[in-house]
């Protein structure tokens, strides 16, 4: 199809620059009509970046878009809408205290003699839901429907306006198999009106069954696009993540573990993760391995409290123990270094020595502050134990570089003296020798006696300090990894639902 018509929409060479940071790199992106088109990669990828540049949320700093053969430089999203490109985003843009068919023709309703035509309205709300197999009332608040429903609703709105190119970005991240159901069997609908559609999704299985070809970055650049009809999502994992997965055996001696710490049985909560069972032993490194939207951060947030399990139970060395909010973990000597240091970690106006002395002075009390004498003793403990560089221990943390950022946040929970430390991508977004010095520092841990659990993106990472590896895949366990079984090619494996190399299935 792709060679037989020509594009609706041409990106070519499209760049975007930030302070220190190159977001995009002459991206290139082509969307045919009638046909959906997955954007995929990791967190930092560049996907959020190029659909900004394609709605005008964000002006380019370099090439070229056109649209129908003719050159456009949309200016805001009401611009880029006017001109034929639509969007829909996972959180529905839409006013629930109105009604339906308010929500649909927003700013254009019908009017007779200067007042809104209620009748009117309804009469073409119902229309224009029928055409996507969509039978409502739509007097109805928006809110009393279905989050599947209001996504459909957002999507006949936004084809409305637009036209000719719809970006659907995590459409489906919150709801369940029968509301994919329904969104899919809109798009098949909109694909045979010969609308081009960019999905954005972290569910592989989705991206095969819904789409024709995907566009992977990686970094800010287009690492290929395939047709999915003649690739295997072993390859598209590859290209995502950017590893030359050939299967290899760690030499090295198996770590020394001792008890067992931490046990998790049918623990889950519905909707976020599925019940899986969990064991850390103290001296262990149990890492989590998997794509974005896995499971991994829920899986850390459901340990630590900050997501409340609706199932299961949790035990401390073989007594049961409740975890129904980070204090309580807390108390139970847990700790966790969130994914996003920035906006989940550091206090970014307060110094470095507050940020060293928050975890430990929140369990102690807020009414009973810590002697200064012994925050200062902590605070440089700590930053001369973890080489964290700065220029005074008053400096605000935000003035900090990333890598340095990340050791203080280590510091904050190691000086709560934790039994069980759980770190969710902890060399992410850290320059190469503070990578190395936190994988080193993750090592030194364990063989103190530390049971640690370490979710990561970096494979090569988790197959170098991991006791065991468990994989995840649309929030549930797909395989647990151990011994000689730790290979980046075993990891990809388990992610893509295949068997290991040499496994019998």
């Amino acid at each position: 199809m792709a060679s037989a018509i020509g594009p609706v929409l041409e990106c070519k060479g499209i760049s975007k620059f930030f302070p220190g940071a190159i977001a995009l790199d002459a991206v290139d992106l082509t969307l045919y009509p009638g046909e959906v088109h997955a954007l995929l990669g990791e967190n930092g990828a560049g996907k959020s970046t190029l659909i900004k540049c394609l709605t005008g949320a964000y002006r380019r700093d370099a090439g070229t878009i056109v649209l129908e053969n003719r050159e456009i430089s949309p200016n805001s999203t009401q611009e880029s809408q006017k001109l034929g490109i639509g969007t829909v985003y996972q959180e529905v843009n839409l006013l629930p205290n109105l009604s339906v068919a308010e929500n649909l023709f927003l700013g254009r309703q019908p009017m007779k003699r200067g007042l809104i035509s209620q009748r009117k309205m309804h009469a073409m709300a119902s229309d224009l839901l029928a055409e996507f197999g969509l039978v409502i009332n739509p007097a109805e608040p928006l809110s009393s429907y279905s989050v599947a429903v209001q996504q459909v609703i957002a999507i006949a709105r936004a084809v409305e306006l637009s036209g000719k190119v719809l970006i659907l970005d995590e459409p489906t991240a919150s709801l369940d198999r029968d509301e994919v159901e329904l969104v899919f069997s809109v798009i098949e609908k909109l694909k045979a009106r010969g609308l081009a559609i960019v999905f954005i999704t972290h569910f592989l299985d989705q991206v095969f069954e819904i789409s024709d070809r995907a566009t992977i970055l990686r970094n800010g650049r287009v690492i290929g696009t395939r047709r999915l009809a003649e690739t295997t999502q072993t390859e598209i994992i590859t290209l995502m993540l950017g590893r030359q997965l050939e299967a290899r055996v760690q030499d090295r001696a198996p770590a020394e573990t001792g008890d067992i710490l931490v046990e998790l049985r049918n623990y889950g909560r519905r909707g976020v993760i599925e019940p899986f069972d969990l064991t850390v032993r103290k001296g262990e490194v149990v890492g989590l391995a998997g794509l974005l939207g896995s499971g991994r951060t829920e899986t850390a947030n459901l340990i630590f409290g900050a997501i409340q399990a609706d199932q299961g139970e949790a035990l401390l060395e073989g007594g049961k123990i409740s975890l129904k909010n980070p204090r309580e973990a807390v108390a139970h000597r847990f700790a966790l270094c969130p994914e996003d240091r920035k906006n989940d970690g550091i206090v970014g106006d307060l110094s470095v020595r507050e940020n060293i002395i928050l975890a430990l002075q929140a369990r102690q009390g807020w009414f009973r502050p810590l002697p200064k004498a012994k925050v200062n003793e902590l605070a440089e403990a700590y930053v001369k134990a973890l080489d964290i560089r700065l220029a005074s221990l008053d400096m605000p943390i935000r003035l900090l570089s990333g890598g340095n950022q990340q050791k203080v946040l280590l510091a904050r929970w190691l000086a709560t003296n934790p039994a069980f430390l759980i770190l969710d991508e902890p060399t992410r977004g850290i320059d190469v020798g503070a990578h190395a010095e936190i994988i080193a520092l993750i090592e030194r841990l364990r063989e103190d006696g530390l049971a640690l659990l370490v979710a990561s993106s970096e494979m090569e990472e988790l197959v170098a300090y991991s006791t065991r590896v468990i994989v995840l895949r649309d929030r549930r366990q797909m395989r647990e990894l151990k011994g000689e079984e730790i290979t980046t090619a075993n990891i990809v494996s388990a992610i893509a639902d295949e068997p290991m190399a040499g496994a019998v299935r």
